[in-house]
Parts: structure tokens; C-alpha cells; sequence
């Protein structure tokens, strides 16, 4: 009686090491900056959003090979050329630039969103607070993305719709 009242106790005195953590949703991304250094002359065609179980996604449509990209937190988003502040919603803060300019050839806009400071609604989303217009300045597109938190993300590139390509943006709800 006194093994199994001291095996009692010590079962609530010691407390039981929580099982190994595993990811949130077998993400393993991590926060720190992403980048290729491809370069490309294809002009980015729209910026378009979505939610998903684990995360909310960015996707930025090119009209061609995929480009490059530089995604990092920082602590203020600027606009190219300027270096005016971008104001954005959120407690972090992500400058997203992809190799490729929102104009073509002849200095024509390929893209052209309704509002600079909402280029998609993401009401309601986990995760995405704002995304919001930063320039297309010397070949390259900057956005920023304003988010919950600073939580961890991904960027990678996809081939099509047809002879095109998309560079994509994934932030987790959660660590």
C-alpha cells in the first residue's frame, strides 16, 4: 500500500515531459529571409490571394518564366525608388520583391490593381493582415505583406498557366 501511495504521488508531483512537439501541420519553414537571384524581363500580369488550412497564401502571376524573389521580415516596408514608408495592418511585416516589373517593354503598366493599398481582400484571413503596393522600379516588383505575426513562411516558383509562371508565398496561421 505505501510502494503504490508513494508511486501516486510522485506521478503527481513530477510533472510528465510533453511528447516530442511536432510541427504545426508538418510545417518546417522557419522565418528567416528567402531568396533566388534569377533575374527576368517577363512582367508581373496580377497578385492574387488565398486561404488554406495551414496557411494563407500570396501567388504573384508573371507572363513568362519564373523569376527570382527576395522575401525578409523587416521592420518598416518601403516603397522602390522613394524610400516613403508603406503603411500596412499587422504586428510583422514582410517586403516581398520578385525579379520582373510590373511594366512591359515600352514602359506600359502590366498590372494595374483598383487600390494600391488593397490589392486583394484578405478579410478574414488566419494570417494575412494587408497586402499593399511598394513600386515596380529597374525590373522588380516590391509588395508588402502585412501579417499576424511574425510567423513562418515559404516562397517558391510554379510553372504555368500556360507560358507563364508564379511565384508563391505561403505564411503559416501559426508556429
Amino acid at each position: 500500500m505505501l510502494v503504490a501511495l508513494s508511486a501516486l504521488v510522485l506521478t503527481l508531483l513530477i510533472p510528465v515531459g510533453q511528447a516530442s512537439a511536432t510541427p504545426y501541420c508538418g510545417i518546417v519553414w522557419g522565418s528567416l529571409e528567402r531568396s533566388n537571384p534569377t533575374h527576368g524581363t517577363s512582367p508581373l500580369t496580377n497578385i492574387r490571394s488565398g486561404r488554406h488550412d495551414c496557411f494563407d497564401r500570396m501567388v504573384l502571376d508573371i507572363a513568362g518564366p519564373a523569376t527570382g524573389y527576395l522575401a525578409t521580415y523587416v521592420d518598416q516596408v518601403h516603397m522602390d525608388a522613394s524610400g516613403a514608408p508603406v503603411p500596412l495592418r499587422g504586428s510583422a511585416f514582410l517586403q516581398v520583391v520578385v525579379h520582373a516589373p510590373a511594366y512591359d517593354t515600352n514602359g506600359n503598366s502590366t498590372y494595374t490593381p483598383a487600390n494600391f493599398n488593397e490589392l486583394t481582400n484578405v478579410t478574414g484571413y488566419d494570417t494575412f493582415r494587408q497586402i499593399a503596393w511598394a513600386g515596380s522600379f529597374e525590373g522588380q516588383t516590391t509588395i508588402g505583406l502585412g501579417v499576424r505575426a511574425r510567423l513562418p513562411f515559404r516562397v517558391f516558383t510554379l510553372d504555368g498557366p500556360n507560358n507563364g509562371s508564379r511565384v508563391v508565398v505561403d505564411v503559416a496561421h501559426r508556429w
